[in-house]
């Protein structure tokens, strides 16, 4: 499965290198952001957080990977990853098809991800999936973001992301359904556009099968964190 994914993104990156080739205003640019760097405070002890991303490619075609890993106690709990080959098809949406690897927690999960990113209407950032693993195994994932610039410095995000699955996977403590949902806010200080220290606030709950399965292992299903984090971009 891993192969034929890997095929399929780098297929589709040189898809349109003849056009995009011969052009002399369509150079290669590159971009790796840290969306989320951040100590989580809560009751007990707290995780470590890292949720980044970049790219690399030209206007139409780009090469995109992204990363999602939390750590506690100086222990990877859990680390996700994708590579993605991505497509531009409207002003300001991408197309994005390829791999996600799951290393944590175990056993490790291979899916196809196939979804859109990009800036909806009245500006929400809109990063949107459907992952489709072995055995039926599926999981559609939204995720929205929204600046307020109170000032040219000062900056109040939202943030929202929702998961469903459409089988238990007890092994990995995942329930069918609504599995889990995420609420942040964060107010960050552009000390220059490119690097922001912030501070917020984190919700997460869990629902059906999946509080189930937290609440075998004495895991939180309804959680309230502090935030103190950092991001960046280059």
């Amino acid at each position: 499965m891993k192969n034929l994914l890997l095929t399929t993104c780098l297929m589709g990156m040189f898809t349109h290198s003849v056009y995009a080739g011969g052009m002399e205003d369509d150079p290669l640019v590159t971009k790796f952001m840290i969306d989320q760097f951040e100590t989580r405070i809560t009751n007990g002890n707290n995780p470590l957080v890292l949720e980044a991303q970049g790219w690399i490619g030209k206007d139409l075609n780009k090469f995109w990977f992204k990363i999602d890993s939390e750590w506690l106690d100086s222990h990877n709990e859990e680390l996700e990853l994708q590579a993605l080959y991505s497509r531009a098809i409207a002003p300001f949406w991408d197309f994005q098809i390829g791999w996600r690897h799951d290393v944590k927690p175990k056993p490790e999960r291979d899916w196809l991800a196939i979804g859109v990113e990009g800036l909806a209407p009245y500006w929400f950032e809109v990063d949107t999936a459907l992952f489709i693993g072995e055995s039926g195994q599926s999981n559609f994932r939204f995720e929205a973001e929204y600046e307020w610039m109170f000032t040219q410095k000062l900056v109040l995000s939202p943030e929202f992301e929702i998961n469903f699955h459409s089988k238990n996977d007890e092994k990995t403590g995942t329930g069918s359904g609504l599995s889990d949902t995420q609420l942040g806010l964060r107010l960050r200080y552009e000390v220059k556009r490119e690097f922001a220290p912030y501070i917020g606030i984190n919700w997460n709950k869990k629902y059906g099968n999946t509080a189930d399965y937290a609440r075998e292992e004495d895991e939180d299903t309804d959680d309230v964190q502090f935030v103190v984090g950092l991001r960046a971009w280059f």
